[in-house]
């Protein structure tokens, strides 16, 4: 049941507007003036604040600038009977979710309501979720060598320029991606992945800029590409080294003109993306083949990155290990398993060709298969 909160200086006017909202199913708080109302702002957790514009002592605006600055996180409809464009605007500028004139229309407020707490529920399920990404995503260790990356992020990441990381697999080339991209101006939109080393040639091109229909045989419909579809945000180009010689020519144009053309079209469609790109080849070596072009190099390369592999930053496997147990504990719903010193010794003395990718599928299998603390004959046992 949601919690409203009505602010109003007139006893008459909140008792209609309780009596109804309580008739909706909603749970009901009052406040004769802005500053009674922040007292139980900041003592309650409300979902929706109903709020009079001229009250004394404090004002509607004034509570709403109140709450705002104090970061609570709630929605305001503004009520007023001497409302004007101006004050509305004012309002909606200040954050108020709507504004109503009295007396309000009853419908129309319902339906405000409505949408300010649907919207609301959403706001925090957007935010509930980006951190779940975020900790997802999360760069985990305090060597040197990532702290040269992590720094490197941090510089790179509230700008436009193009970065290209390299690694060898399983090294976290998405991680690092991730990481400049939710550290950018650019982390409201979205991030859209392109692993361009697992689509077929004849295929990658439609799956970059889109299809208009009847492209060919199979395009039955129109398709929106990857660009398209991460106009605004950031466009993260995996394997780029494996992208086709066709294909490389068109996302060069892409990047040069800022515009696409989808296949089988012949309209230009502006596009506003940032690329960051990762290969675990040597481009250089694949230019001097004719594998790569040189002029696409230079574009995608105005930063690069290089991942550390796992035997240059050992130091950071116990802190990778603890959080392979949380995570893997919290996936298959049992508790966090322990790993005593001497195989945590154990497994950064182990080669690790497979990087830390590999060392996340060797700690779920010790969790499987070991007793209550994982020891150095398990690590012996079961890495081999």
């Amino acid at each position: 049941m949601a919690k409203i909160l009505l602010v109003d200086d007139e006893a008459s006017i909140r008792n209609t507007l309780k009596e109804i909202l309580e008739y909706e199913k909603y749970e009901i708080e009052e406040a004769s003036n802005g500053e009674e109302g922040l007292k139980k702002i900041e003592n309650q957790q409300f979902d929706l604040v109903l709020c009079d514009v001229k009250m004394p002592k404090m004002d509607g605006l004034e509570l709403l600038n109140a709450v705002f600055e104090k970061e609570y996180d709630v929605p305001f409809i503004m009520i007023s009977a001497h409302g004007t464009i101006d004050t509305a605007v004012d309002a909606t500028k200040k954050g108020a979710f709507d504004f109503i004139s009295k007396p309000p229309d009853l419908n129309r407020l319902l339906v405000s309501v409505r949408n300010a707490l649907d919207n609301s529920s959403l706001v925090k399920e957007t935010k509930t979720l980006r951190k779940k990404v975020s900790k997802k995503y999360q760069m985990i260790g305090s060597s040197p060598a990532l702290g040269e990356v992590k720094e490197t992020i941090q510089k790179v990441a509230p700008t436009d320029a193009r970065v290209l990381i390299h690694g060898e697999n399983g090294t976290g080339k998405e991680l690092v991606a991730r990481q400049i991209h939710e550290q950018s101006e650019r982390a409201k939109s979205a991030m859209i992945e392109v692993n361009c080393a697992a689509i077929p040639s004849e295929l990658i091109e439609s799956e970059l800029f889109g299809h208009e229909k009847g492209a060919f045989t199979s395009a039955v419909k129109q398709r929106i590409g990857k660009f398209e579809q991460a106009n605004g945000g950031t466009l993260f180009l995996d394997e780029i080294g494996d992208m086709p010689l066709a294909a490389q020519a068109k996302v060069l144009r892409a990047l040069q003109e800022n515009k696409i053309t989808r296949v089988g079209g012949d309209k230009d469609i502006k596009v506003d993306v940032r690329i960051i790109a990762a290969t675990n080849k040597n481009l250089k070596e694949a230019i001097e083949k004719n594998e790569f072009r040189e002029d696409l190099y230079h574009r995608i390369s105005v930063i690069k990155i290089t991942v550390p592999p796992l035997k240059e930053r050992k130091e950071d496997i116990p802190e990778l290990v603890d959080k392979f147990l949380s995570d893997i504990a919290d996936e298959h719903g049992s508790k966090k398993k322990s790993i005593n010193k001497d195989a945590l010794k154990q497994l950064q003395n182990y080669s690790w060709s497979g990087n830390i990718r590999e060392l996340r599928n060797v700690v779920e299998r010790l969790v499987i298969l070991s007793g209550d603390e994982i020891n150095a004959e398990d690590v012996k046992k079961y890495t081999e």
